[in-house]
Order: structure tokens, then C-alpha cells, then sequence
């Protein structure tokens, strides 16, 4: 072999031999190479549940409550005319539902009460058979809430009495707490029972002006526990409020949950 052909070998060689280790070397980069995770979502200020109280006298309001594009939790008047028919249709919308289950209040004879009114002098069988059928009307729930209740939620026995039956068929409470003296959160603590309280009631006065206040006030307990539950009812300028304030709410780092993300399990 001539001289010049031995050298144009060798060059072909090295090159061969160069290329191959860049190959190599570019293969290890590759495979040694870490994605870049996205950017995590900021971090959540405070989780906040609202609950609408009162369904179920009409549908007067419902698109409306359907024209909000965040969780939602719906409290369902049992026995009323239209109980059943928004408590399915509300949870097949992605709403929570909830029984909002009549309860004694203080001074019961001056009042108009709902039908099957739970009554501290009621026995435990009673007291089983109305929530047996108040559940028929709100097949849906996930939960129970007290609609009025200042006399029942302070009496242990009852409690208890309300809660085995809550209990055994999986279903946690929400103490709307329209009293100072209740016995709820500490009977629920004794019998396991998943339990939340409520923090601020949004529209004792039905005013827009005054229920944003109410929603910025829940929105900064939510920010200083981390959590906040807020109860309105299902009047047109409540739902106004709650549509055009929760978006800016959100927009400050706040996240909108179902109640039942904040009950104690």
C-alpha cells in the first residue's frame, strides 16, 4: 500500500473514531438531561366554602346560582314543592347538596316552623323516621345542616340523637351556628362524626354593597386559618354578589372548595 492511500486510512479512521465518541457524548447529554417542570401554581392564601341556604320553595334564582362557575354548596329545605326536583338537578349540574335539616328554635311557639321540625322533646325513633324521609327528598346529600336550631344544637340529647343517624349512613354535619351556645362541635369530636362550623354569614342584610363587604371578610379569616365557611341564602342579589366578587377573590390566591373539602374527619 502506498504511503498516500496509508494516510488517507488513518485520517478515515480517526474521523470515524472522532464521530463516534461525539455520538456517544451526545447521547449521554441527552439522556442525562433533566426537563424543566413547569412552573408550580402559586401557593393557596386560603380555602373558602360557601353554602346557599333555602332551596326549595320555587325555582325562582336557580339559573341564576347556575350561572356561577365555582364550587358551590346547596342547602335543600326537605318536603317543600321543589325539594327533590333542584336537589337532583343542582348535583347533576356539579353542585354539592346538602339537607338543610329543620331544627327547634328558641321561642318555637312565635315562630312559623317547617314541617317535621326536629324538636328536643322528640324520641330517638321519631327523630330517625324524619330524617329517613327528609333524605327521600334530598337524595342527593353529601351533608346535613341545621336550618334554624338555636334550641335543638345545644341540646346534647338530641344532638346525639341526630348525629347517630348522620353517622350511620355517612354523612357529616355543618353547624350553621345561629347561636352562641352549641354542643355540636364537641359531641361530633366525641362520636367521630365529620364536622364543620360556620364562620360569617354573608348577607344578613340584603344589600350588594354590604354582602362583597361580608365576602371580604371571609375572605381574610380564610387567609389568617387557612380556611373560612361562609352561609348565604338564595336571594337574587346574594348570587349577584357571590358571581361578581368570587372571581376577584380567586384572582388574589384563594380557592373556592365544596364544604365538605373543610370538614374535620
Amino acid at each position: 500500500m502506498k504511503k498516500e492511500n496509508k494516510y488517507k486510512l488513518a485520517i478515515l479512521i480517526l474521523s470515524v473514531i472522532v464521530l463516534f465518541q461525539a455520538v456517544l457524548i451526545l447521547g449521554k447529554r441527552h439522556e442525562g438531561t433533566i426537563e424543566p417542570e413547569p412552573d408550580s401554581p402559586a401557593a393557596i392564601k386560603g380555602k373558602i366554602a360557601v353554602v346557599v341556604d333555602d332551596w326549595g320553595y320555587n325555582l325562582k334564582n336557580l339559573n341564576l346560582l347556575k350561572e356561577i362557575q365555582y364550587p358551590l354548596s346547596v342547602a335543600v329545605l326537605p318536603g317543600l314543592a321543589y325539594s327533590k326536583l333542584i336537589s337532583e338537578n343542582l348535583h347533576a349540574e356539579g353542585f354539592e347538596v346538602i339537607l338543610h335539616l329543620p331544627m327547634q328554635p328558641r321561642e318555637s311557639e312565635k315562630i312559623r316552623l317547617e314541617k317535621n321540625t326536629i324538636m328536643v322533646d322528640m324520641d330517638e325513633n321519631r327523630i330517625k323516621d324524619i330524617i329517613e324521609l327528609d333524605l327521600k327528598s334530598v337524595p342527593s346529600a353529601r351533608g346535613v345542616s341545621n336550618h334554624m336550631g338555636s334550641k335543638a344544637t345545644a341540646d346534647m340529647v338530641t344532638m346525639e340523637r341526630v348525629f347517630q343517624q348522620l353517622k350511620e349512613r355517612k354523612l357529616f354535619f355543618l353547624d350553621s351556628f345561629v347561636a352562641g351556645k352549641t354542643a355540636c362541635r364537641k359531641l361530633a369530636k366525641k362520636l367521630n362524626l365529620p364536622f364543620a362550623q360556620r364562620d360569617i354569614f354573608l348577607d344578613n342584610e340584603l344589600r350588594q354593597e354590604y354582602i362583597e363587604g361580608q365576602l371580604e371578610k371571609l375572605k381574610r379569616k380564610a387567609g389568617l386559618k387557612g380556611e373560612a365557611i361562609g352561609i348565604c341564602h338564595a336571594h337574587k342579589v346574594t348570587l349577584m354578589a357571590l358571581k361578581k366578587t368570587m372571581p376577584e377573590i380567586e384572582k388574589q390566591g384563594y380557592k373556592f372548595v365544596f364544604v365538605s373539602e373543610l370538614v374535620d374527619k
